[in-house]
């Protein structure tokens, strides 16, 4: 039953950056916790070990087309990875349900700020080019987004998806398939940074591990071909409910 549940996990989890460039990861640590068991240490190190490795095969098909902003990537990864070391520092002083809570606290807050932008814009928000914002804001934009989400992938075990994807497309920006490209590069340099951190303080299982890291790794792959045919519009509000449901389960479990 455990494996079933960690392949059903790892093709969901794949499945949403697939076709979002986000969201796998606020869905993994709580699958892995309320749903396979794991501890909250456990689930934060395989949680960016599957969202990494799903990300970077995700990236490929984005790569094929073109849609990926490698200027924008870089800025995120190398701003990302030192706030991701201080992020993993706290982490480990933080108890579970801490983290958890705090966990939903932010998901609820970006989803939000992307209904609020959806619903006043419609398309609008993801079919702007990055050229409308200026060089020094797009960098100064990007480098502040880059901390926020450096900082949350050490402390939470998330890629950062969902934050990145509305900074790239509501504060620079990028055009909705470019944004869950450059997504997908971020959130895998990222993830691999975190990875490293956390891998020396737990006992990883490795057999649920390799169930949905495989899952995922097919799942991102079948959904980034299919992705491209869904309505820009319709990705965020989908994205934005996901989050704010997860969210909400999380608040429940946590504070029991």
């Amino acid at each position: 039953m455990t494996i079933a549940l960690s392949l059903l996990a790892g093709a969901v989890i794949g499945a949403l950056l697939g076709l979002l460039g986000g969201g796998g990861s606020i869905l993994a640590v709580p699958a892995l916790v309320y749903g396979i068991g794991l501890n909250v240490n456990e689930a934060v190190a395989i949680s960016l070990l599957v969202v990494g490795l799903a990300s970077l095969a995700g990236t490929f098909p984005k790569l094929c087309l073109g849609q990926v902003n490698w200027r924008v990537a870089g800025i995120f990864a190398t701003a990302g990875i030192p706030a991701t070391f201080a992020g993993s520092a706290l982490s480990g002083r933080l108890s579970q349900q801490a983290l958890m809570i705090g966990f939903a606290t932010v998901m609820t807050a970006v989803t939000l700020r992307i209904l609020a932008a959806a619903g006043r814009a419609g398309d609008a928000a993801g079919t702007r080019n990055d050229g409308d914002v200026s060089r020094v804001r797009s960098v100064l934009l990007s480098i502040s987004a880059a901390l926020t989400v450096g900082l949350l992938t050490g402390l939470f075990g998330v890629g950062g998806g969902f934050l990145v994807i509305p900074a790239l497309v509501l504060m620079l920006g990028l055009e909705m398939p470019v944004a869950i490209g450059t997504s997908l590069v971020v959130i895998a340099v990222n993830s691999a940074a975190g990875f490293v951190l956390h891998v020396h303080h737990v006992s990883i299982p490795w057999s649920i591990t390799a169930a949905v890291v495989g899952s995922a790794v097919i799942g991102s792959l079948v959904a980034g071909h299919f992705g491209r045919r869904v309505p820009s519009h319709r990705l965020q509000r989908w994205f934005a409910l996901l989050v704010l449901a997860v969210a909400v389960y999380t608040v429940v479990h946590a504070a029991n």
